[in-house]
């Protein structure tokens, strides 16, 4: 059974930090590019990150906050996030696509499977 699971998020306050994981289950990570999607309350689901055969790919709102990585022995993909702001405050997904052109790393239609989405809220 394929399953992506995405856990790590919670409150923070501005400023702070939060690593989200990416664990998949009935697939190899590694033969997959693995993007992380964002949706904030009344605003559509944007892609944050992708990862593929050691290619980064990053939101120009994230690039230079937040870090996206693979450890292939646990099966993971990970989003490490710094310097959160208000505005980065949303139910966050991942989610694996198969031969993926990087140009397309944004169209979510492409995506074959998602995680349920972990909520990460950015507060004082």
């Amino acid at each position: 059974d394929v399953q992506l699971q995405a856990s790590g998020g919670g409150l923070v306050q501005p400023g702070g930090s939060l690593r989200l994981s990416c664990a998949a289950s009935g697939f190899a990570l590694d033969d997959y590019g693995i993007g992380w999607f964002r949706q904030a309350p009344g605003k559509e689901r944007e892609g944050v990150s992708f990862i593929n055969v050691g290619r980064k790919f990053y939101a120009d709102s994230v690039k230079g906050r937040f870090t996206i990585s693979r450890d292939n022995a646990k099966n993971t993909v990970y989003l490490q996030m710094n310097s959160l702001k208000p505005e980065d405050t949303a139910v966050y997904y991942c989610a694996s696509a198969p031969r993926l052109p990087f140009s397309l790393w944004r169209a979510q239609v492409h995506y074959a499977y998602w995680g349920q989405g972990t909520l990460v809220t950015v507060s004082s």
